[in-house]
């Protein structure tokens, strides 16, 4: 038995989808442990895209049981639209393939309202957020006051608990200028998302305890990205769970021992969606031809996303908080025509070198990177299939990154489709 967690290693958006894609096709279950529709995973498969929020990227395998554990709040409205989709494209969606924790929280139209109410109000100093509700519901959770779909068999008690929601909920719309809303509504959206969930609904983490202890090969899908950690990021422009890989166990529901091995998946350089800070930005023609040629907008707003230079202090931050065994590195085909590629290897701030991320906030806002300059290279790499057919110049990039980092590659990504990569090791592997 492995059990493999993809995590994201910068701010999210690094190519986690066709990654766990690409590994899925080894796992018996693939399982979603924390976040909710704010994340988008593309995959693009003979040409023809997906974007998925909720739901594993494993799906597109047959024989692969994807999950959605107890650390995720599930928006009901996005994940039927999400089944509905696969189920019109061909894909078979039975409750043998889906399984969706009981004890996962639901995101309600109530909290997108508080999400975009509060940005509106914050004006300048807004997060930027998705607006999809993912930090109201994560309040939720801890204030004990959240919907779970546990919760939903029992009309009774899911209007009690709706009301005391509600009740503190109204009141914050209320002072914010936004409409309020209504227990009844509430109740009767609810009950049509049962009537439809129920059968997928079950213990999501006695699941995988049952399939780890047959041996099974499982994986576990991060949302988001390290540097976006609650706790560990660039705080407080930060997502609302727990991004690094521990929270798999946590948010699956079993023991770190099923844990075996943690992929950290980077881009070929840096980029980020929203506010926050970003030691390697480019504002500039290179940072636009980044945005350009790796076609970087949301999956999941649309919006532009900031590009910079690959930052190796905040990957090796990344590494040592998620215990990284390897290294996926996506995208290295969007540098392709550059004459030469910039690094940051260091920071330097009052006098100061740093390594890694530093955690006071006036230092990663003011931190100026070191940079250690390679030489570019031409050419499509959308048909390497192993590390030898790429120039010379990008496998010393590759090589680079490997040692700054101290972590092996574990894969390179070369092009958007499912079959444009390759492996250098095999986390599967029995070792």
């Amino acid at each position: 038995m492995r059990g493999l967690v993809i995590v994201g290693a910068q701010w999210g958006d690094e190519g986690k989808g066709k990654v766990v894609d690409h590994y899925a096709r080894r796992a018996e279950m693939v399982v979603r442990y924390q976040g909710g529709a704010n994340a988008g995973h593309t995959l693009v498969v003979d040409g023809h895209k997906t974007v998925l929020h909720l739901v594993p990227s494993g799906i597109l395998h047959p024989k692969t049981v994807c999950a959605v554990g107890p650390g995720c709040v599930v928006d009901p409205r996005a994940l039927l639209g999400e089944l509905d989709a696969l189920a019109a494209a061909g894909v078979v969606i039975e409750p043998e393939r889906f399984l969706l924790s009981e004890r996962a929280h639901l995101v309600l139209p109530v909290h997108a309202a508080v999400d975009r109410a509060r940005e509106v109000a914050a004006g300048r100093d807004a997060i930027g957020t998705t607006g999809r509700g993912i930090g109201p519901a994560y309040e939720d959770v801890v204030a004990r006051r959240g919907i779970r779909f546990a919760d939903l068999g029992d009309p009774a008690h899911l209007r009690g608990r709706l009301e005391a929601l509600l009740f503190e909920r109204n009141l914050l719309l209320a002072g914010l200028g936004a409409p309020t809303f209504e227990v009844e509504g509430l109740l009767e959206a609810l009950a049509a998302v049962h009537a439809r969930l129920a059968p997928f609904v079950c213990d999501v983490g006695r699941a995988v305890a049952d399939a780890a202890a047959r041996g099974a090969h499982i994986l576990f899908e991060g949302a988001q990205g390290t540097l976006l950690d609650v706790v560990h990021g660039s705080y407080p422009f930060v997502t609302s769970s727990a991004t690094v890989a521990a929270s798999a166990a946590i948010g699956t529901g079993v023991g770190p021992r099923l844990l075996t091995d943690v992929i950290g998946i980077t881009k070929a350089y840096c980029t980020r969606v929203g506010a926050g800070p970003f030691p390697t930005e480019l504002d500039d023609a290179i940072g636009e031809r980044l945005r350009a040629a790796g076609h970087e907008f949301g999956a999941t707003t649309g919006r532009p996303r900031r590009c910079g230079w690959l930052d190796l202090p905040a990957l090796r931050y990344a590494a040592r908080l998620n215990g990284l065994t390897g290294l996926a590195l996506t995208k290295l085909d969007v540098l392709s025509g550059l004459e030469a590629v910039r690094v940051a290897v260091a920071y330097q701030w009052r006098g100061r070198t740093w390594d890694e991320l530093p955690a006071d906030p006036a230092a990663i806002r003011e931190v100026t990177p070191i940079y250690e300059t390679l030489p570019g290279w031409v050419g499509d790499l959308g048909g390497a299939r192993h590390l030898d057919a790429l120039p010379e110049a990008a496998r010393r990039y590759v090589a680079f990154v490997e040692e700054a980092v101290g972590v092996p590659v574990a894969l390179v990504s070369v092009g958007p489709g499912r079959e444009a990569l390759f492996e250098l090791a095999d986390p599967f592997a029995a070792r």
